[in-house]
C-alpha cells in the first residue's frame, strides 16, 4: 500500500533530520547490505571453525574436555555459517563465489592451471 502525501512528507523530514544529525551513521547504514553483513559473519565463523579444529586436534589425546570444547566450537560455527548462507540466498552466494572465482584465484595462480593441464590433454592430431 503506497504512503499518502502526508506520510511521505513526514518520512522525508525524518530522513533529512537523520542525515543532518548523524551523517556518519547514515552513510554506514546506507552502505551496509545483508550480503555484506552475512559474508562477514561467514568469514568469522569459518575462522572460528578452523580454530576449533586446531583445538580439537591438538588437545583431544591429552585432554578430552578441551577436545570436546573444540568440537562444540566447530559445531557452533558451522551453524552460524549455515544460517548466514540461508539468509544470503542463492543470489547472494552466487555473487560472492563469482567474485572470488573471477578475481582472487585467477590473480593468485595466473596460468598455472593451464600449465598443469597441458600434459594431460589428448592431442587430436597424434592418432592420424
Amino acid at each position: 500500500m503506497p504512503l499518502s502525501e502526508d506520510e511521505q512528507r513526514i518520512l522525508d523530514q525524518i530522513e533529512a533530520q537523520f542525515y543532518a544529525n548523524d551523517p556518519q551513521l547514515a552513510q554506514q547504514v546506507s552502505e551496509t547490505t545483508l550480503y555484506r553483513h552475512a559474508s562477514r559473519n561467514i568469514k568469522w565463523a569459518a575462522t572460528g571453525f578452523v580454530l576449533g579444529f586446531v583445538v580439537l586436534v591438538t588437545s583431544f589425546a591429552s585432554n578430552l574436555f578441551m577436545g570436546f570444547v573444540g568440537f562444540l566450537a566447530m559445531l557452533g560455527c558451522a551453524f552460524v555459517v549455515v544460517s548466514n548462507v540461508k539468509k544470503m540466498g542463492k543470489a547472494g552466494l552466487e555473487n560472492i563465489t563469482a567474485s572470488v572465482k573471477g578475481k582472487r584465484l585467477k590473480s593468485m595462480f595466473g596460468d598455472a592451471g593451464k600449465n598443469i593441464r597441458k600434459p594431460f590433454r589428448k592431442d587430436d592430431n597424434a592418432g592420424s
